[in-house]
Parts: structure tokens; C-alpha cells; sequence
């Protein structure tokens, strides 16, 4: 299935582009002052990485646009290594810098994740723009959100159900939300084609160069993806693997590449800097994508726009962007055989593997900036219409 990238039912619709009609009238500096709640690189992440693009490309549009970051560097910066006192001394400061923002912004945006970023960041940032009269929308970007509404206390339903606007990346998210009772906005995430562009056709005989773009932790699966390999290894013996992302399983996942006798093809490159990560997409020919959770991971949209073929598992949205056998292959959650054999495809059908690299490319131009501007654009003005322009 592709990705819904549509607004649903409940959308903005007309009134949205009368709004949106309004502002671009009265021209560029009459768009409506948005401060942005979420955190920067680094650490690089999916959530880090679109907030630091988005606050970039809606100042390039002309907005002003204040951040307010929910992961600044600790200073002095011994004061990270103390777990309590690190905490008090990142929330006061948000806090006040919450309070001040809100009070300037006309649009609250937050992004929004699972578990108890969603206590510390988000819910704080909520109950003072309600202090503060300022609407927000709530960009929440959690993969694990069934389980986290289902387990939650009730105020965290309560104060998404009443926030201006609920956006979502995804279907599957917006899904989800229709469980649990909430209707939500679907404005995809986005991928910047300025950074990312196919690299020319090359053979790579029997030493393909396999990828995975997950950070280290038990919930992405990396021994699945490993454990792939193993089993690609023996019709290519010279072929490799660089894992790309750090994180607590380290240790554990160096035990299985031993385990497996992989020392000589597995690479942990650990995290990968934004501005090189085009380089290994160039280098690499097909991400491995081993996830149990999932919603709209960014690194699949790299591998689009980098003409590399993918094949990843069906957690949770991926199903929604990846389409199975048009623009990459999709195994089940935990098959390390079925992921071995759907590689195996990739590499040794030249057809089948240039056909998920020319779909994937036109599929990446849909998640392109002047396809998402309009949606975040006219979300911002029906929001912010109920606060007025300065």
C-alpha cells in the first residue's frame, strides 16, 4: 500500500486554503509566528533530524520560527553523568524557555514521541500553552503509540484530544489514533533531495555492501539483520555489512558477528554524522531494515532518494511506505530467512533490482519539500487564525 500523504476526512480542506489564501495576501511576514518544541542533532535521529530540517525550511519560507530544544547540550558538562541532577538541570531551563516562547508564538508546534519523553517534553509544553491561551498542534511521532495509549494514565489521551490539531507521519499512526478515539492530520515526514541523489549503476560481483541505518537497541533487531547476513554470505562470501548507529547492544551484537564468524564482513561504524550518511547510501547496495517497531523510519526515505534497494520488515507503518515487490521488499518481524532470501533477490536479479531503485526514486519525490510546504503551511494559519496575526 503507499503512504497516505492525503489529508483525511476532518482535514483542512477549503476553510484551510481560504486561511493559507489570507496570510499570502497580506504576504510573507504576515505568517504566523510558530515556535517549535523538539530536540536537535546531536544525537542524529529520525525526530532530531526533521525538526532541524523543518526549522531550516520553514525560515527559508519566511516564517518566524522559534525553537524551543528539549535536548541542550549539558553545561557545564559533567553535569550529564549525574542522573537526577541532570534532569532538574534540563527541565528548569525548558521550562522557563517554554514559558517566554509561548507566550511570543502564535502556533505551538511539539513534536511528540512514546514512554516518558512524552511526560518530560511534551505534556509540559501542552499545560503551558494552555496557560498561555497558545494553540498547539501535537506532531506526534511515537512507533510504539498503540501500547503507549493503552497503558498510559488518562490525562495523556485527555490532553491530545484537547490540543487545535493532531498531525501524524503516517496512516498507520493516524490508525492508531482512531483507536484510541482521536482523529489526527497526516503530513508526512520529509526528506531533503538537495542532500541525497542515486549514485551511478556499479557491479559489485561477489562483494555486495549490505547496510543497516538503526541505532543499536533491542527494539530495531539488529542480530535479525546479522544473522541475514550470515546466510547471504554464503552465495557471496566477499560481501559486507556496515552497521551504522550506536547504542547499549554493542556488546552483545560484536558476541554474534564472533559467534557467526563474521569479524571480517560486519563493520559497527557507529553513528554516522548527518552531512556522511549520503556517502554510504552511495556505497551501499540495499538497506537492511530488521525493525519490530516502526512508523515512518526516515532511513528508508534516504535509501529512496539514494536509488538503494530495499528490504526491510512490516513492522507497524512501514507497510504504508514501502510497497511490496513496487519500491522494496517486505519480510515478517523477527524471519531472518525471509530477509537473507528477499536480499538474495535484490542482488542477484539485476531487473528486479533496478526496478525497486527507479520506484523508490519517484516515490521519494513524494515526501520532497514543495510536496509537504503547503500541508505544514496551511496547518500553521488554520491554527493559528484562532490566536490572530501580530
Amino acid at each position: 500500500m503507499a503512504s497516505e500523504v492525503s489529508e483525511g476526512s476532518g482535514g483542512i480542506g477549503a476553510r484551510g486554503v481560504d486561511e493559507l489564501s489570507a496570510y499570502q495576501v497580506a504576504g510573507r511576514q504576515a505568517w504566523p509566528a510558530v515556535c517549535i518544541v523538539g530536540p536537535l542533532p546531536p544525537p542524529s535521529g529520525g525526530m532530531a533530524n526533521q525538526c532541524e530540517q523543518l526549522l531550516r525550511l520553514l525560515g527559508d519560507e519566511g516564517l518566524a520560527v522559534e525553537l524551543v530544544r528539549t535536548n541542550p547540550p549539558y553545561r557545564p558538562a559533567w553535569v550529564g553523568r549525574v542522573p537526577l541532577l541532570r534532569a532538574l538541570c534540563r527541565l528548569l531551563p525548558y521550562l522557563c524557555h517554554l514559558w517566554q516562547a509561548a507566550g511570543r508564538a502564535q502556533v505551538l508546534h511539539v513534536l511528540a514521541n512514546s514512554g516518558w519523553a512524552w511526560h518530560l517534553f511534551a505534556a509540559p509544553a501542552i499545560v503551558i500553552a494552555r496557560l498561555r491561551q497558545t494553540p498547539v498542534i501535537v506532531n506526534y511521532r511515537g512507533g510504539n503509540a498503540d501500547g503507549f495509549f493503552a497503558s498510559a494514565p488518562r490525562y495523556v489521551l485527555g490532553m491530545l484530544g484537547g490540543v487545535s490539531m493532531r498531525v501524524t507521519p503516517s496512516g498507520f499512526l493516524r490508525r492508531v489514533f482512531s483507536v484510541h478515539g482521536l482523529s489526527a492530520e497526516v503530513i508526512p515526514n520529509i526528506i531533503d533531495l538537495s542532500r541525497f541523489a542515486p549514485a551511478p549503476a556499479r557491479s559489485f560481483f561477489d562483494a555486495p555492501h549490505l547496510v543497516v541505518t538503526r541505532n543499536l537497541e533491542p527494539i530495531y533487531d539488529i542480530p535479525t539483520a546479522i544473522r541475514a547476513f550470515a546466510a547471504i554470505r554464503s552465495d557471496f562470501p566477499a560481501a559486507r555489512l556496515t552497521v551504522a548507529g550506536s547504542g547499549p547492544e554493542l556488546a552483545r551484537l560484536q558476541a554474534l558477528v564472533a559467534e557467526l564468524s563474521l569479524q571480517d564482513g560486519v563493520c559497527f561504524s557507529g553513528r554516522i554524522e548527518n552531512a556522511a550518511i549520503p556517502a554510504l547510501y552511495a556505497a551501499a547496495d540495499c538497506l537492511l531494515n530488521p525493525t519490530t517497531v516502526d512508523n515512518m523510519p526516515i532511513s528508508i526515505l534516504e535509501a529512496f532518494a539514494s536509488g538503494v534497494p530495499v528490504v526491510s520488515t512490516c513492522a507497524g507503518g512501514i507497510p504504508d511506505l514501502v510497497e511490496h515487490g513496487v519500491t522494496g521488499l517486505l519480510v515478517p518481524v523477527g524471519d531472518h530467512q525471509a530477509m537473507a532470501r528477499e536480499v538474495l533477490r535484490v542482488l542477484q536479479d539485476a531487473a528486479l533490482a533496478a526496478g525497486l531503485r527507479q520506484a523508490g526514486l519517484a516515490e521519494a519525490q513524494r515526501y520532497a519539500w514543495p510536496q509537504v510546504r503547503e500541508k505544514w503551511l496551511k496547518a500553521y494559519c488554520r491554527v493559528g487564525a484562532a490566536r490572530g496575526v501580530s
